[in-house]
C-alpha cells in the first residue's frame, strides 16, 4: 500500500512540472502583412518631424534599378497607444524609442514568427537621426533579407518538378510550379510567368571560365554578353527586334556572394531593340572556380503602367535559392 502510495505521489508531481512546464512556454502567432511593408512604432509628433523625415529617408527612398521610382519599403506609422493585438503581427517593425539610452537593437520574433524589430533608442531626436543614418545599410538588409526569405517561404508551397536544369546546367533553383520554360538549350534556360499586365522571366545559362575577366571593364563585359544572350535567343515582337540593355541607363555594378561563391551583381533597365519595350533586370554571374564556368542567373520583368518593385523582388529571391553542384 505504501508503495502504491508512493508512486502515485511521484507521478502526481512529474505531471504537475510537466503542466507548469507548457504553461510557461509563450505561444507566438504566426506573422503577416504584405511584402515590403514595415510597420513604424512611434509618437505622431515624432514622426510629422525631422526623426520622420529621417526613417523615410532610409525605408522610402527610391530603388535603383526601376523605370520609375518606388520606395524601398511601404511604411505605415502607428503610435505606440495601439501598438497592441493584431497590428503587432507584421513581419517587420522599427521601433522608435525616446529619452533611453542611445542605441539599436535587432530583436527576433518578439510579437511573431518570423519577425524582425528593429529598436532605434535615443535622450534626443538628434541621437535618434544620427542612430538612423550610421545604421542606414544594415536596417535595410535586415528587413529586405526577411521579405526575401517570406517571398522564398510562399513559393515553396507550390514548387516546380522541371529535372532538366539541374541535368543540363549542374545546379538545382527554387521557382513556383506557375513559371514555365519558353525556351532551353544544352546550357541556356529562359523560364517566365504570366502576370496581369505582362510577365516577369528568368534567363539561366554558363559560360566559359575565360568570358569574364575581374578588370576595370567587368560591367561592359557582362552588358555584351547579356545583349548577345538576349539577340540570339530572346526575340522581340517584331522583325529583328531582341532583348538588349538600355544604353541611357546607366547599370549598378557591384560584388556579392551567391551559394557560398563570388558574384557579380548587375542591375539596370532593358529594352527591346527596335521595339517599344523595356523594364527592371537584375543579374548575377556567379563564379563557379570547381567547373570552370561563370553561371549567370538573372531576372526580368515586363509590367508596363503598374510597380514592379514587388515582381523584382521575387526574382531576386528565386535567384538567391541556387545551388551550384
Amino acid at each position: 500500500m505504501r508503495y502504491f502510495l508512493f508512486s502515485l505521489l511521484s507521478f502526481t508531481l512529474l505531471t504537475s512540472c510537466g503542466d507548469k512546464k507548457k504553461s510557461t512556454e509563450r505561444y507566438i502567432q504566426d506573422s503577416s502583412g504584405a511584402i515590403n511593408n514595415v510597420s513604424v512604432v512611434t509618437e505622431n509628433e515624432i514622426w510629422d518631424g525631422r526623426v520622420g523625415e529621417a526613417i523615410r529617408t532610409v525605408l522610402a527612398k527610391p530603388i535603383y534599378g526601376l523605370p520609375q521610382d518606388e520606395p524601398m519599403f511601404t511604411i505605415s506609422q502607428i503610435p505606440p497607444a495601439v501598438f497592441s493585438g493584431f497590428v503587432t503581427k507584421n513581419r517587420t517593425v522599427l521601433m522608435i524609442k525616446m529619452n533611453k539610452d542611445a542605441g539599436i537593437e535587432y530583436l527576433d520574433n518578439v510579437y511573431a514568427k518570423p519577425q524582425k524589430v528593429i529598436v532605434v533608442s535615443g535622450k534626443s531626436k538628434k541621437e535618434i537621426i544620427a542612430i538612423l543614418q550610421e545604421n542606414e545599410y544594415k536596417i535595410i538588409d535586415t528587413f529586405r533579407s526577411m521579405e526575401i526569405a517570406e517571398r522564398q517561404r510562399q513559393m515553396a508551397k507550390s514548387p516546380h518538378t522541371f529535372k532538366s536544369i539541374k541535368e543540363k546546367l549542374n545546379l538545382t533553383i527554387d521557382f513556383p510550379s506557375i513559371y514555365r520554360i519558353a525556351k532551353s538549350t544544352d546550357d541556356f534556360f529562359w523560364i517566365r510567368k504570366d502576370i496581369t499586365t505582362g510577365t516577369t522571366n528568368l534567363m539561366i545559362y554558363e559560360l566559359p571560365y575565360s568570358a569574364i575577366k575581374r578588370n576595370d571593364s567587368v560591367v561592359n563585359q557582362i552588358i555584351h554578353i547579356r545583349d548577345s544572350v538576349g539577340k540570339k535567343y530572346i526575340e522581340g515582337p517584331v522583325d529583328g527586334s531582341y532583348l538588349a540593355t538600355e544604353d541611357a541607363y546607366t547599370p549598378f555594378h557591384g560584388e556579392t556572394i551567391l551559394d557560398n561563391k563570388p558574384a557579380l551583381e548587375t542591375k539596370g533597365i532593358w529594352d527591346v531593340k527596335n521595339a517599344f519595350m523595356g523594364g527592371p533586370f537584375i543579374s548575377y554571374a556567379v563564379e563557379d572556380k570547381i567547373n570552370k564556368r561563370w553561371v549567370v542567373l538573372e531576372g526580368f520583368a515586363f509590367a508596363p503602367s503598374v510597380d514592379k518593385r514587388n515582381y523584382m523582388l521575387e526574382l531576386e529571391a528565386i535567384i538567391k535559392t541556387v545551388k551550384i553542384n
